[in-house]
Formats: C-alpha cells, sequence, structure tokens
C-alpha cells in the first residue's frame, strides 16, 4: 500500500526534512512516564515540565540532537530494603521534536520537577527580489548548404 504523502505537491519544495520528522514522529512509542507538561511562559517562550519524583541532577541528561530534545533518567540499584515500594524508580526516555529554530535557554529541577526552558525567535520577514539576467545569445547556426 502506498504511503500518503503530505508533502507530495509540486509546489511545495525543500519539505522532506518535515516529511522525515514526521516519520520519526509516528514512529515514537506513546509511553507516558514521566508524565510532563508543556505550557507557554510568554510571547516567544515555552516550558517543558516532567515529574521526576526521587531523580537527582545527576540521575538525569538532557541532550539535543539535531531537533529532537531527548530527556533520560536512570537511577542507580542501593542496597535498600524495601516493604513496598510504590515510587517508580524505573529508568525512563522521553523525547520531544523541536521546530527549527528553537533554542533550549535552562533547565532546572526544583522539588521533583524537571523544566526545561526554550525560547522560539520570532520569524524574520524576508522578502528579496531576485535579477533576471539575459543569457548571452549562441550565434546563430551557420548555414553549410
Amino acid at each position: 500500500m502506498p504511503r500518503f504523502s503530505l508533502f507530495n505537491s509540486p509546489l511545495m519544495l525543500g519539505f522532506e526534512q518535515f516529511e522525515r520528522t514526521l516519520d520519526r514522529i509516528s514512529k515514537m512509542p506513546a509511553e507516558g512516564y514521566p508524565p510532563y507538561n508543556i505550557e507557554r511562559t510568554g510571547e516567544a517562550s515555552l516550558r517543558i515540565t516532567l515529574a521526576v519524583a526521587g531523580f537527582t541532577e545527576s540521575d538525569l541528561t538532557i541532550e539535543l540532537e539535531e531537533n529532537q530534545l531527548l530527556i533520560r533518567g536512570r537511577q542507580e540499584d542501593d542496597d535498600r530494603v524495601y516493604l513496598h515500594r510504590g515510587i517508580a524508580a524505573r529508568q525512563f526516555q522521553r523525547s520531544f521534536i523541536l521546530a527549527e529554530g528553537i533554542e533550549i535557554t535552562g533547565a532546572e529541577l526544583d522539588n521533583g520537577l524537571l523544566h526545561i526552558d526554550l525560547l522560539r525567535p520570532e520569524p524574520q520577514a524576508r522578502v528579496q527580489n531576485i535579477p533576471i539576467k539575459r543569457r548571452a545569445s549562441s550565434p546563430d547556426p551557420v548555414d553549410i548548404s
């Protein structure tokens, strides 16, 4: 069965990266741990907040690979003996696909919540006049009759 493409129009040039991003998003697992919020904190700023109770700064890593933000959490096994363990201590990986140009301005761990602040720069209006050059005319063909 052929795959449907949103960007399969001859009028839409250079959108191959968007198509690859959509393919990557569709293949991402829909795991719910850890829970997270995404909020708008200003006209051009966003904040991703993940609930990571029990994790310390050294248990967490935040990486940006191309346009994919990866947050990983891994706790080392300790020697505690639990009579009941209801607080999750499993490792996780949560990823977000960021639009081109979004910058990560900081990350902070506060009371079991990991906040990652993002800035979306304002798009610049782009108008460009393209000069049209006249092609040098080729010499008339020589008539050899």
